[in-house]
């Protein structure tokens, strides 16, 4: 049997799947979380950032390189996690195990506060407190395939309950930004700055259409 021949079979092994699983959840936190990052960080840097071109530069990099491996090291541990779990309790998940998991990853990757940590947990938490809203009863798109049995798809909020959610989540985060926006995270502070006050002051046709003051 050739080498490649002998690495095809050892990577479609059963034996070795979960642990392989692992390797691929963790390339897979880093291709995505530098797809993530890298545009955004693009774009603020260009819209806010401050020093020259390197600065920049580094800024993305640091912030494109935190993203990505703390994604690829929450997925690796996770995933480690719930086959821990699983092992432990005789080859069977357990409905809590994937919250235990996710509890303990969040706490050792994403416990430390940065600034990207920081919107990478307020995110989740939006997604979190979404999910709460009463589902409406067709899928997002009309065009879905048919429903398969054991598989879940998303369904979409109810728009009645999205429509309040909607308004009072805009109305919060106005208000705070107004008189408390040191407690919104510094991105989004950024962005409502240049959207509501910025767009308030200006000095000349230039400054007016083209580039801020």
């Amino acid at each position: 049997m050739s080498s490649s021949a002998a690495l095809l079979q050892l990577i479609n092994n059963p034996a070795y799947h979960d642990y392989l699983a692992i390797l691929k959840g963790a390339r897979n936190g880093f291709v995505y979380g530098c797809k993530v990052r890298f545009p955004h960080a693009v774009i603020m840097a260009i819209l806010f950032g401050r020093g020259d071109v390197k600065a920049r530069l580094r800024v993305i990099f640091r912030a494109t390189k935190t993203h990505a491996l703390n994604l690829a090291k929450f997925v690796s541990v996770y995933k480690t996690l719930l086959l821990l779990q699983k092992k432990v309790n005789g080859g069977k998940e357990r409905s809590a195990d994937t919250f235990i998991a996710g509890l303990l990853g969040g706490y050792a990757v994403f416990g430390e506060r940065s600034a990207v940590n920081e919107q990478i947990v307020l995110y989740v938490v939006s997604r979190v407190l979404a999910s709460f809203l009463p589902r409406a009863s067709t899928p997002y798109s009309s065009s879905a395939p048919p429903a398969v049995a054991g598989v879940v798809r998303p369904l979409p909020p109810d728009t009645r309950y999205f429509t309040a959610f909607a308004a009072l989540s805009w109305g919060a985060v106005m208000w705070l930004f107004r008189h408390r926006g040191e407690t919104i995270q510094p991105g989004m502070f950024n962005s409502m700055t240049y959207l509501y006050q910025d767009s308030d002051v200006w000095t000349d046709f230039r400054t007016l259409f083209w580039h801020n003051r």
